[in-house]
Formats: structure tokens, C-alpha cells, sequence
């Protein structure tokens, strides 16, 4: 069955959901001048149709840790049943086929130097039918994390973006140390972002309100962002690729910055390795990708090379990972229904 196309009041919600993930639906519905009921059962609809969901997401270098894109060029027997083993595992993020089913890529979150080395040097090394590893230290990210693309769609109009937009976080003098009551917070917004006061004061034993003061915290550092998630097709977005250009040291932190500006970027960094610049882009047409590569990051001073790799299908997006155990007080059935809770948060 074909997915519908989303109209303009779905862009908006999309958009609105991407400058606050955690807004009303009350706020979202006076800021677009339509009613609570309405944004509720869009928002239904989307979660349906377009497998919507609000992610909490931790921002990894605001806890001094270091990111990681990895490239692991294998047989293509293999390839699938690589990515699948990767994604089980709870630090990788977005684990991607690419390159006609002989690479498998995928983003990385180590907790530790220790569970890095253990990845990196150890296990993907002596992984079987593997051919080539490549890793790639994410050194500056011009964007992506808490910049996210729907931001780019424009469909909200000035006084609409005004009204849903949350403060940037500031910068930090030292690197967050969330407690165990935040953490616990966290992992429960991992599964839900939108949840509930209630529901996240019982994953961490604290009172409501000093619940929501911890997750006032988190945003304000930054180290909790919001993330949408959602099958781009009805959005007319079929091709996706991951670019890594090679830029000259003295240009790239201008051609970063440029390259982040264009429309279909998602997320621009600087990173080790041969090339130094990854860019993950999304397009509507695989024309529309040439002139991304022709007319814009290819038309940038500096660039000297650029390689594309296609992704063909993406195994494991933020929210898929292996369930929660039973014990775990956030795990929370999937039950379909869209409710309000304390403090007017919905899910």
C-alpha cells in the first residue's frame, strides 16, 4: 500500500515536533492556530502512516565522550547478517547497507576508551568475511544532533517557529555528569521522548517535581535533545547517501559550515581519517543528489575529492534496539493510543 503524502499541516507538526519535542499538544495547536483535538489525531495519523516517534537522545560530546563513523567493507553473503549483529549492540546508532550490499556503516557511541578499543581493535577485526575496517573520530560536528533536518523544510512561518522554539543550551565549562536518577531518566526518554512526568519519575525514584527539575537540567546542558523520527517516503525523500569529501586543513572549517547550510544535509562533521569531511544527505532524486555533489559541496573551494556510497536499506534507527528487560520500571507497552499526562506532555 502506498503511504499518503503529508500535507502542510503534517510539515508543520513535524517541524514543531523538531524544535520541541516534548511541547503540549495544547502549545503546538495555538501556535498553529487549530485545535488540541486536531494536532492529537494528526499526530495519531502520522504515527501510523509514517512510523512517527519522538526520541530522547543524549549528546554524546557534552559528556567529553568521542563519536565514531565506522566503514566495514565485507562479502556480500554477509553484509545483512553483519548489520543485524551491529545493531544489537546498544552503542551503535543508524547501522546502514551501502555500496551495493558490500559495506556496512554505522555510527558509533563508545561509553568508554576501554569498550572503544574492545569494538574497534578487537571484535570488528576478527569479525569473519570482513574485509576492510575504517573508523572515523567525529572531531567537530558542523550539524546533526540536536540540528536535525526537518528543520530545513520551512514549513512553519516566522511567528509559528518563534512560538515552539526552546533556548539553545549553553556551553559548558566541564563535561556533564548525569547521576543515576538522571541517567535512569534518560534511558526511559531513549524509549519515549515525549513520556510522561509520572512515568519518569518511577524510572528513577524521584518525586515529580524534582523529576521534572532533573529534566529542566538535562535539556538546559544539553545533554538531553529530542529527536523525530519518521519514514521519509512521504516526504519524497528516496535517496539518502553518505558523502565523505577530502577538503584542505585550511578550508574546512568554512566548507563545513557551507555544506550545512544546504538544504538536503542532515549532518556535516569533520572527522579522521583520509577524508575528513562526512556528509549525510537526503534527496528526493538521484538528480537532485548529483547536483548536491556537482553544484554544491562539489562547487565549494577547498574540496579536492569526494567519494558517495548510496545507502541501500537502514537496519537499526534510534529507537530500534533490544527491548527493555522486564524489570525495567520505563519499559511501558506499545499500545497505540495518543494521552496527555501531568504537565500536559503527550505521547
Amino acid at each position: 500500500m502506498a503511504v499518503p503524502a503529508l500535507d502542510s499541516l503534517d510539515l508543520k507538526l513535524l517541524q514543531a515536533l523538531e524544535l520541541d519535542g516534548r511541547a503540549p499538544f495544547s502549545q503546538i495547536a495555538q501556535a498553529l492556530g487549530v485545535s488540541d483535538q486536531t494536532v492529537a489525531r494528526r499526530f495519531r495519523r502520522l504515527r501510523e502512516t509514517a512510523r512517527l516517534r519522538v526520541t530522547g537522545m543524549t549528546d554524546d560530546s557534552r559528556l567529553g565522550r568521542t563519536s565514531w563513523i565506522v566503514r566495514l567493507g565485507c562479502t556480500p553473503d554477509t553484509a545483512s547478517q553483519l548489520a543485524a549483529t551491529l545493531a544489537l549492540r546498544l552503542d551503535t546508532h543508524y547501522v546502514d547497507l551501502a555500496a551495493g550490499g558490500t559495506e556496512v556503516v554505522c555510527a558509533i557511541k563508545p561509553r568508554s576508551r576501554q569498550d572503544r578499543d574492545e569494538l574497534l581493535l578487537e571484535r570488528l577485526q576478527r569479525m569473519p568475511h570482513v574485509t576492510s575496517v575504517s573508523a572515523h573520530c567525529i572531531l567537530r560536528t558542523y550539524y546533526g544532533n540536536s540540528l536535525r533536518w526537518l528543520r530545513k523544510i520551512s514549513a512553519l512561518d516566522p511567528d509559528e517557529e518563534n512560538a515552539l522554539r526552546v533556548p539553545a543550551p549553553a556551553p559548558l565549562a566541564a563535561p556533564a555528569a548525569p547521576d543515576a536518577a538522571e541517567q535512569a531518566m534518560l534511558k526511559a526518554l531513549r524509549h519515549d521522548g515525549r513520556a510522561t512526568l509520572t512515568e519518569l519519575q518511577a524510572a528513577a525514584g524521584l518525586s515529580e517535581a524534582a523529576a521534572r527539575r532533573r529534566l529542566e537540567r538535562l535539556r538546559a546542558t544539553g545533554v538531553l535533545y529530542l529527536a523525530v523520527e519518521y519514514d521519509h517516503e512521504p516526504l519524497g525523500q528516496g535517496v539518502e547517501a553518505l558523502c565523505w569529501l577530502t577538503v584542505a586543513p585550511h578550508a574546512l572549517a568554512a566548507t563545513g559550515r557551507a555544506v550545512a547550510d544546504h538544504p538536503a544535509v542532515r549532518f556535516a562533521a569533520a572527522v579522521s581519517g583520509r577524508t575528513n569531511l562526512a556528509v549525510s544527505v537526503l534527496c528526493r532524486t538521484t538528480e537532485d543528489l548529483y547536483d548536491f555533489l556537482t553544484e554544491g559541496a562539489g562547487a565549494l573551494d577547498g574540496v579536492h575529492t569526494a567519494e558517495t556510497v548510496v545507502t541501500l536499506r537502514r537496519l537499526k534507527t534510534l529507537t530500534a534496539e533490544p527491548p527493555l528487560p522486564p524489570h525495567d520500571p520505563s519499559r511501558k507497552p506499545v499500545t497505540g493510543q495518543v494521552r496527555e499526562g501531568p504537565a500536559g506532555r503527550v505521547r
